[in-house]
């Protein structure tokens, strides 16, 4: 009898490798054999219209002197710091509001979402237009009030921050509805026990939403961390990387290099670089969350 059950566990882990099998494959031809294939060409010169020239590191000794892509770090490295806890304190207060018992709470959580499903293009021309110098309406306010108007867009010290205001409201919504269904698990019998022991609003908050919520607070770093780095469309339509570079991500760099300028291998060293910055700060925050 136990040969009998051993033979049934064997075959049925058989069959498990069976049906994981297409998924095993799939990743290892689209992530694997790329991730080697793109490692391979950041050691190359290859501009598409010739043979691939192998070159060693020279791609990564180029970017150690390359002015624009520190600047890219740099300008990619801000966005990052900045839009994080903007978009998780905004996130997160959105999720509290719409976690209230108020009349009209779906409406508010549909408003707070339209902005997730419009189109990032759209969202970015729409704004070009509300950061106009001459016609936008934030300067029509600014008026209004006596102030003078911005160049949010056209001067170096604004154009970063004005994109970083423009994805927060755009992204707010999505990490709102992971931010909800964080409270929503939480037992409400927690609560319970707090108000009959006397604490307040802030010391529920503090002592209870806080500490329970460290997982989705995780999640949402992580996620928000990882796209952060990768931000292309709202610089690309926006700014163009301007002025001055002011505006210039990683990720436009890299496209830059790769499709307008035709240097893959460079390129592809660009993208590894994003990769192990990516890497490191994921790693860096799954620590700080382990141990908090």
């Amino acid at each position: 009898m136990p040969k009998l059950t051993a033979r049934k566990s064997s075959e049925r882990q058989w069959v498990s490798y069976v049906f994981i099998s297409p998924k095993v494959i799939l990743l290892g031809i689209f992530f694997f054999f790329c991730l080697g294939f793109a490692l391979y060409i950041s050691l190359t010169e290859w501009s598409l219209f010739t043979a691939p020239h192998f070159v060693g590191l020279n791609n990564y000794k180029k970017l150690l002197s390359d002015d624009i892509f520190i600047k890219s770090v740099t300008n990619t490295v801000i966005y990052v710091c900045v839009r994080v806890p903007l978009v998780v304190f905004v996130s997160l207060s959105l999720s509290l509001l719409v976690n209230e018992k108020i009349l009209g709470r779906n409406i508010f959580r549909t408003i707070y979402f339209i902005p997730v499903i419009s189109s990032m293009v759209v969202a970015a021309v729409i704004w070009v237009y509300l950061y106009s110098t001459q016609f936008g309406l934030i300067n029509f306010f600014l008026r209004k009030l006596g102030l003078p108007p911005q160049e949010w867009l056209s001067s170096p010290s604004l154009a970063l921050f004005s994109i970083i205001i423009m994805t927060v409201w755009k992204d707010a919504g999505y990490y709102m509805i992971i931010f909800l269904a964080g409270l929503q698990g939480i037992p409400h019998i927690y609560y319970e026990a707090a108000i009959i022991d006397g604490a307040g609003r802030w010391g529920r908050f503090w002592y209870i939403t806080l500490p329970l919520l460290k997982p989705t607070f995780f999640i949402v770093c992580v996620i928000c961390t990882i796209v952060s780095f990768q931000f292309f469309a709202t610089p690309y339509i926006m700014t163009r990387g301007g002025p001055v570079y002011s505006t210039m991500s990683l990720s436009l760099y890299l496209y830059n290099q790769g499709f307008t300028y035709y240097k893959m291998g460079y390129a592809s060293a660009i993208g590894f670089v994003l990769f192990v910055i990516i890497f490191c700060f994921s790693i860096v925050e799954k620590k700080f969350f382990k141990e908090t």
